[in-house]
C-alpha cells in the first residue's frame, strides 16, 4: 500500500510535464492542418458515411438507427486502436530523453493514451451532429455513458503499458498489432449485428471481447432504457477486463522499466 501511495504522489509530482505531454501530442495531431481540431469531427463523421454506403443494403433493415449504431461503435473501437498504436513507441520515441534525465517512464504512455481520450471526447461532436440531423431521441440514462468511457480509458492505459515495454524489446509489435486490431475490429460487431455469428465465435466474442462489453454499454445507456441485470453484467465484466488488463500492463511495465536503457 505504501508503495503505491509513493507511485500516486510521485505521479502528481510531475503532473505539469503530463499535462505539457498531452497539450503536446495534442497539437502535434493537428499542425498544418487546416481544419485542425475540426477534423475530431469531421473524421468520424466522414467514415461512417462511407460504412452506411457499403453495409446499409446488409444490415440497415435488422439494426435500428443504423447511423447511429455504426458511428458509437467506431468512436469507441477507433479510441482503443488508435490510443494503443500511438503508445506502442511511447517509450521508444522518447529514448532520447530517456537517457538524459530522470523521468517516470510511464508517464509517456499515460499521457499518449489521456491526448486520444481528449480526442475522442471532442469527436463526440460527430454523434451530437448525427443525433440532432436524425431526430434520434436520446435515452435519460445516457449521463451513464460515462462508464463504459472510463473503464476503456484504463484498460488502454493497461494496454498500452504492455504494449509500449514489449515494443522496447520486440519491434516487430509495431508491425503486427495493425493486423491484429483489424481482426479485433471484425470480431467486435462494429458494423453488423452480433447475432448474425456463428454459436461459437458468437459466445466467444459476447463473453471474451472487452471491446463489446464497452461498446454495447455505450450504445444502450446513450439510445435506449437499458435492462438492469443486463447491464450489471456487463458493467461487471467491463470493470473485470479493464482491472486485468492495467494490471497486466502496469505489473510487466514496472518489473521491465529498468531494462529499458540497454534496448535503446
Amino acid at each position: 500500500m505504501k508503495k503505491i501511495k509513493n507511485r500516486i504522489n510521485n505521479f502528481f509530482k510531475y503532473k505539469e510535464l503530463f499535462y505539457q505531454l498531452v497539450i503536446k501530442d495534442i497539437k502535434l495531431k493537428y499542425r498544418n492542418s487546416v481544419l485542425g481540431y475540426f477534423w475530431s469531427v469531421l473524421n468520424p463523421l466522414l467514415i461512417m458515411i462511407v460504412k452506411v454506403i457499403v453495409f446499409s443494403n446488409l444490415f440497415e433493415r435488422s439494426i435500428p438507427n443504423f447511423p447511429i449504431y455504426l458511428l458509437c461503435r467506431h468512436l469507441l473501437f477507433s479510441f482503443m486502436s488508435g490510443s494503443s498504436t500511438r503508445s506502442l513507441l511511447s517509450i521508444v520515441g522518447n529514448a532520447g530523453l530517456l537517457k538524459k534525465i530522470y523521468v517516470p517512464k510511464y508517464i509517456f504512455t499515460v499521457a499518449t493514451v489521456t491526448s486520444d481520450l481528449l480526442t475522442f471526447i471532442f469527436s463526440f461532436g460527430a454523434l451530437i451532429i448525427l443525433l440532432l440531423f436524425t431526430r434520434t431521441p436520446v435515452s435519460l440514462y445516457s449521463i451513464l455513458i460515462i462508464i463504459p468511457i472510463i473503464q476503456l480509458y484504463v484498460f488502454c492505459i493497461g494496454l498500452g503499458l504492455f504494449l509500449s515495454q514489449a515494443t522496447v524489446f520486440f519491434r516487430d509489435i509495431q508491425h503486427i498489432w495493425s493486423v491484429f486490431t483489424t481482426a479485433w475490429m471484425f470480431l467486435s460487431a462494429i458494423f453488423y449485428p452480433v447475432d448474425i455469428l456463428p454459436d461459437t465465435i458468437l459466445y466467444l466474442v459476447t463473453n471474451l471481447n472487452p471491446m463489446y462489453f464497452y461498446i454495447t454499454m455505450f450504445r444502450e445507456f446513450l439510445m435506449n432504457k437499458p435492462d438492469f441485470y443486463i447491464m450489471a453484467d456487463l458493467i461487471l465484466r467491463g470493470f473485470i477486463s479493464s482491472l486485468l488488463v492495467f494490471l497486466i500492463g502496469y505489473i510487466s511495465f514496472t518489473r521491465n522499466k529498468n531494462k529499458f536503457i540497454l534496448y535503446m
